[in-house]
């Protein structure tokens, strides 16, 4: 990586693996230099993911190791462009996905992972598009053809990927079965989920049961993985889909022994099983269609700022904190209290 000669920026970096309290230090960093088709961003803001926790945990495996600058969505000005960059010009507003790094005050990506941000968002939810919309989007849009009246079920429907993947399941005149943690229920249900569901309280495989019968769901948006991924696969219908896009209950053990109970609750699956059931499993992401299918990824951010522009997609802010709070901020998203996307704002 490039560093140009202008002064420090400010960083947070991941020190120490563990609590949050104790794993953050903010201290100065070299600003990076544009490749030929990279653009460096002034970040007025960025958000946080669940990817983070699990990175925080040292459970992610592409992480950069420590000290590390994590984070991957952004939103602020073009700074600087490289020298084959047409698409873009300094000055541009704009949201972008990084590679990690997007906890610093300025940041490089390749062209196409950022896109202009219209005038009718603010740089907050800008920052909110940038990983959830796009693998809402990417799993909805390009994985999964919805249909009308398909009955969909979204775990985690509250966060930033499931309140946006229940609105473009509501687009598309979906039945959408949402499931989220206590006090969340309200949300959900302003947000179009059509049968609410409290985990903490209720097995949501059994409320699905009792409401639509043995195997009633086309699709399956899960981001939690274990034990609650193969409830859900058997709730699916032949001709249904799972698409998981993370393995939140890792986090739930607190090293990695657990973590492998995680893995192992998942269960084992062949191509015959899914053959003879007529069923298909999809693993999205967001990160590697960057790396491997750049132009696809350009594609679908484009998409999801055509959908936040015309008002099909609006993201849902949680709090917003500053750089010092980033502890703070940690521990919100981790303790699953959360409703939508946390942004630090410098």
């Amino acid at each position: 990586m490039g560093y140009c000669t202008l002064a420090p920026m400010k960083a947070i970096y991941l020190n120490k693996y563990g609590a949050a309290d104790k794993a953050f230090e903010i201290k100065e960093a070299p600003v990076p230099q544009a490749g030929p088709r990279d653009v460096v961003i002034k970040s007025t803001c960025f958000g946080l993911n669940f990817a983070d926790v699990v990175a925080r945990r040292g459970l992610y495996p592409d992480a950069p190791k420590n000290p590390a600058i994590l984070g991957y969505d952004v939103a602020g000005h073009i700074s600087e462009i490289g020298n084959e960059v047409t698409e873009f010009k300094v000055g541009d507003r704009v949201a972008a996905l990084t590679r990690f790094g997007g906890y610093g005050e300025y940041v490089k990506t390749m062209v196409e992972g950022v896109t202009a941000l219209p005038d009718s968002l603010s740089d907050e939810q800008g920052a909110a598009l940038a990983t959830q919309a796009c693998t809402a989007y990417y799993s909805a849009v390009h994985c999964v053809n919805l249909q009308p009246d398909d009955k969909v079920l979204i775990q985690a429907a509250a966060g930033g990927v499931g309140s946006i993947l229940t609105q473009i399941a509501k687009h598309k005149g979906c039945q959408v079965i949402g499931t989220a943690s206590s006090g969340k229920m309200d949300f959900l249900k302003e947000n179009g989920v059509d049968i609410a569901i409290d985990y903490t309280k209720k097995d949501f495989s059994q409320v699905i049961k009792d409401k639509l019968g043995a195997a009633p769901l086309d699709v399956v948006f899960d981001s939690i993985g274990g034990s609650t991924f193969k409830k859900a696969w058997k709730l699916i219908q032949p001709g249904g889909t799972m698409v998981n896009f993370g393995a939140a209950a890792q986090v739930a053990g607190s090293n990695k022994l657990k973590s492998l109970g995680v893995v192992a609750g998942f269960g084992l699956f062949t191509p015959l099983q899914l053959l003879m059931s007529s069923r298909s499993m999809i693993g999205v992401n967001m990160l590697r269609i960057a790396d491997h299918k750049p132009q696809l990824f350009q594609r679908v951010f484009s998409g999801v700022m055509e959908m936040a522009d015309q008002g099909i997609i609006q993201p849902i802010l949680s709090k917003n904190y500053r750089p010092e709070e980033i502890a703070e901020a940690h521990s919100y998203l981790e303790s699953r209290q959360s409703i939508g996307k946390i942004t630090i704002t410098w």
